[in-house]
């Protein structure tokens, strides 16, 4: 996919699905966010989500990875200037079921480098219930759709 191909408008379910491992929540928490409920299954059990929770921040990694291998174009990804509106809506937790939901809200070609635009997109990650849990709008840079032009044909004269 490139640039042309993001559509405004466009809302995808995407089928592939993470489920959140208890173990996986604890390493990144105690790396980057030693929080008690996110590190602590016993005392996360008496705290406020009544027990274990991911981090945000690991949340977030989680919905970039299903972003990368299922919506974001492997052959004109240039990168992002920013995320937009990053929203925990609901706990996620260990044995939760997590899949991506993707919208294009916006596509517009770039003004000063025309082999590029930029795609707005909301993504949401859904848990097993339906609900969704994560939102974010992501800013990407795409390549257009390189333009190839026609060789010059030979031209042959018949005497």
């Amino acid at each position: 996919m490139h640039f042309e191909d993001y559509v405004p408008g466009a809302r995808t379910e995407h089928p592939a699905t993470l489920t959140v491992d208890q173990a996986a929540v604890i390493e990144f928490a105690e790396q980057f966010d030693p929080q008690y409920f996110h590190v602590d299954p016993v005392a996360a059990a008496d705290g406020p989500f009544k027990g274990l929770v991911a981090s945000g921040w690991h949340t977030a990694g989680l919905m970039m990875r299903l972003y990368a291998d299922q919506y974001l174009s492997k052959v004109a990804s240039l990168g992002g200037p920013g995320v937009d509106e990053l929203r925990w809506l609901a706990p996620v937790r260990p044995g939760d079921v997590l899949r991506l939901r993707t919208e294009v809200l916006e596509a517009r070609p770039s003004k000063s480098k025309p082999d590029r635009g930029l795609v707005r997109t909301r993504a949401e990650l859904l848990n097993q219930d339906d609900a969704v849990v994560f939102s974010c709008i992501v800013l990407n840079l795409l390549a257009v759709r390189p333009q190839y032009s026609e060789s010059p044909r030979m031209e042959t004269e018949v005497e």
